[in-house]
């Protein structure tokens, strides 16, 4: 039997802590339904015996503290809520635990703002990890040395396992039942539950915000400045010249600033542009794309297909309410 221990971090979201017990204790009551033996001993683990989550708004009761666990197989960080670094803050006494519990053997998967602090472990450090898109900019600032991939639903680096944001973490959890229990159950509960199975990808939801989190004034204005003209051809040469620095020394700072190179940048503004376009408006593909500043339909699809996961049709058939053929 595995042994499942799911925190319970102080300010947890209750519905990424309740929801992973749901479907992994499930599991066990499908295995008694045939006669089977449970294969999940799924335990609740916290600080303190009673911990406010969402909020204040609830409260759950822990079946064991930390002190109490001396082994486990398999641990699970729920997502955080408020400010990140106060979550951090009231919860690092987990920290020293999941270290000395993942040295003697165990697992560790966090889920979507979770991801915080499995990172102030170290033990992504070198590693891929998923987090909420929207938290992007945050986690590359407080932890450069793990190798966020921003589009991933799931992460499994040898046992360290991480998903993308908000309900992604259902997907995570039935990767591991997968995982742990075969095929067939974790199908089993994607019906049950109504999860869609093989989501690898959260890049269709995800919406572009220009990491204006710094102090260099001049990246700023040209951040500013690819805002505001999007719809034109803007080449890096015209903003060195406009904002009288020299090419290298301005694809240098914008990476430093944005995460981002110039060009990325450039592509990821238009991008977001035609994405509003396809939601909202009724004009066809080609003029959405000239509406942003393309002239190469080829260019156009590849950019919009490699940052968005979808070609503009599929995004436009996603996310408007009267598709237009």
């Amino acid at each position: 039997m595995k042994h499942i221990s799911i925190l319970v971090p102080k300010g947890a979201i209750l519905g990424s802590l309740e929801g992973s017990r749901q479907l992994l204790t499930q599991v066990n009551h499908f295995f008694a339904a045939r006669g089977m033996a449970p294969v999940f001993k799924v335990q609740l683990v916290g600080l303190s015996k009673e911990t406010p989550i969402s909020g204040g708004s609830f409260t759950v009761n822990a079946d064991l503290l930390i002190n109490e666990v001396e082994n486990t197989d398999l641990i699970i960080i729920p997502a955080l809520d408020g400010e990140i670094t106060c979550a951090i803050q009231n919860n690092k006494e987990f920290i020293p635990w999941i270290i000395q519990q993942h040295q003697s053997g165990a697992e560790v998967a966090s889920l979507c703002m979770g991801a915080f602090l499995l990172a102030s472990t170290g033990l992504l450090k070198g590693k891929k990890c998923a987090t909420h898109w929207m938290a992007a900019n945050d986690f590359k600032r407080m932890f450069p040395d793990v190798e966020l991939v921003t589009e991933k639903i799931i992460t499994d680096e040898q046992g360290i396992y991480s998903s993308g944001g908000a309900f992604s973490y259902l997907n995570l959890i039935l990767y591991l039942i997968e995982k742990f229990t075969g095929r067939e159950m974790a199908v089993l509960s994607s019906k049950v539950f109504a999860i869609e199975m093989e989501r690898t990808s959260q890049s269709p939801f995800i919406i572009f915000q220009g990491q204006k989190d710094h102090t260099d004034d001049s990246i700023k204005k040209a951040q500013d400045f690819i805002e505001q003209n999007y719809q034109e051809k803007i080449s890096v040469e015209q903003l060195a010249s406009l904002f009288a620095l020299g090419r290298r020394n301005l694809e240098r700072r914008f990476k430093k600033a944005t995460a981002n190179t110039v060009v990325e940048y450039i592509q990821r503004v238009k991008i977001e542009a035609a994405k509003m376009s396809l939601e909202s408006s009724r004009e066809s593909v080609n003029e959405v794309m000239y509406n942003v500043g393309y002239n190469d339909t080829k260019a156009f699809r590849s950019t919009f297909k490699r940052i968005t996961g979808l070609s503009p049709m599929e995004y436009r058939n996603k996310y408007q309410r009267e598709s237009v053929s």
